[in-house]
């Protein structure tokens, strides 16, 4: 049990999103005069402070929207009545409740599976925050990769 709980966990991490519409992307800068008089690595340095700042001010990369537990429990209620069906049309209605529960588990389980690898959505007003910052410095957000 311990080895698929690995296995899963593996699987999850590798799948993870990235790109532009990942929570982990970071802002693209055009090179404008203040990117060239800075310099690429200030310029950097500087996209990294405004991401920090706008975590100081409470705000995340990631939009928190629930995707995992909301997938997990749509998942446990459709497992469920159907392993309720399922229990009462195999002519055995007395297993309907052990049916019941095993399909909520399996449904659960599916589920979270689901939620997590959708749950990677980036927050716009992080973003636009970060956006804003930089542009009170000069830089000019173009996209974020």
């Amino acid at each position: 049990m311990v080895l698929m709980g690995a296995i899963t966990a593996g699987l999850t991490a590798g799948c993870t999103q990235t790109g532009p519409r990942s929570s982990s992307a970071a802002p693209v800068l055009y090179p404008n005069e203040a990117f060239k008089q800075l310099g690429a690595d200030r310029a950097q340095a500087e996209s990294q402070s405004c991401q920090g700042r706008a975590q100081e001010a409470g705000l995340s990369p990631q939009l928190q929207d629930g995707a995992v537990g909301r997938s997990a429990a749509e998942g446990a209620a459709v497992g469920g009545s159907v392993g309720a069906v399922t229990g009462l049309l195999s002519g055995h209605p007395q297993r309907a409740l052990s049916h019941a529960a095993t399909g909520a588990v399996a449904g659960g389980t599916a589920g979270a599976v689901h939620g997590a690898f959708h749950d990677d959505k980036p927050n716009p007003t992080y973003r636009n925050f970060v956006s804003r910052c930089l542009k009170e410095r000069g830089l000019e957000v173009i996209g974020w990769n």
